[in-house]
């Protein structure tokens, strides 16, 4: 038996917001039994976290999938480290990530990804996604795909075929509109199984580097993302130097005891 802390990250205010599991006890679970206990949250991700080293080092799950990186449990995993320790970094797939904790809020710093092209407008018509004013593919490892449409609107009435998407060459869609400083964004990644993910800081930190590699060198924006799922988001992206930050408001739901 083992405790596992349930939060809300990337909140709009009180509400809304991207589960998360988080297993700070994990002496004596090897990824398969990881596998599990995710799949049997069935969260868009669970992190796991071994704080026995100088550094924490954390693995996070999909409930079908481990992935290197991923936002929303990595400013989650910086939330709960905040309560427990002075640690400043933690450790994943990609390498050490800076984070910093204050009251409910949480960010981290990493690279803005340099492997990024621009990619067909059309990439994702045969998904059913609609036909972008631009877009990029972008590494982070994972492949994501970024289509910008001209609407908020184009984004939410989109109705993508997740058979479709799942069987592309890409990992994760990101579909977005800009106005200003403000992003309507969804996020699509059934091939990791994860159908629409309520708000997903890596792809912000995607959307950073696909702005930066077409001239933005810095700047700032505010997602909303999740009100399609019943999880209204909001993340806080800042970019300059070639690094991203991304933050936000975390809120802490009921523990769960876990049977193995």
């Amino acid at each position: 038996m083992r405790d596992c802390r349930v939060l809300r990250v990337f909140t709009r205010g009180e509400v809304g917001g991207n589960h998360l599991g988080v297993v700070t006890e994990v002496a004596g679970l090897e990824k398969a039994a990881m596998q599990e206990i995710a799949a049997g949250l069935g969260f868009s991700e669970t992190v796991f976290i071994d704080c026995t080293g100088p550094v924490p080092a954390a693995r996070i799950f999909t409930p079908v999938a481990e992935i290197p990186f991923a936002g929303h449990p990595l400013v989650g995993a910086g939330w709960v480290l905040g309560t427990m320790g002075p640690w400043r970094r933690v450790a994943c797939g990609i390498g050490e990530v800076p984070f910093r904790a204050e009251g409910d809020g949480a960010w981290i710093e990493v690279v803005a990804s340099r492997e990024v092209e621009e990619a067909s407008p059309g990439a994702a018509t045969g998904a059913a996604l609609p036909a972008a004013a631009r877009a990029w593919m972008v590494r982070l490892p994972l492949r994501y795909l970024l289509l910008e449409v001209p609407t908020a609107a184009a984004v939410e009435a989109a109705r993508p075929d997740m058979g479709r998407l799942a069987a592309e060459a890409w990992e994760g869609t990101l579909l977005f509109a800009r106005a200003a400083g403000a992003v309507k964004a969804r996020f699509f990644a059934p091939a990791v199984g994860v159908p629409e993910d309520p708000a997903t800081g890596s792809a912000a930190v995607a959307l950073a580097a696909a702005l930066g590699f077409s001239g933005e060198r810095e700047g700032s924006l505010v997602i909303e993302q999740g009100d399609e799922v019943g999880a209204p988001s909001r993340i806080s992206l800042w970019w300059s130097g070639g690094m991203a930050t991304v933050g936000g408001t975390v809120r802490a739901d009921e523990g769960r005891v876990l049977a193995r």
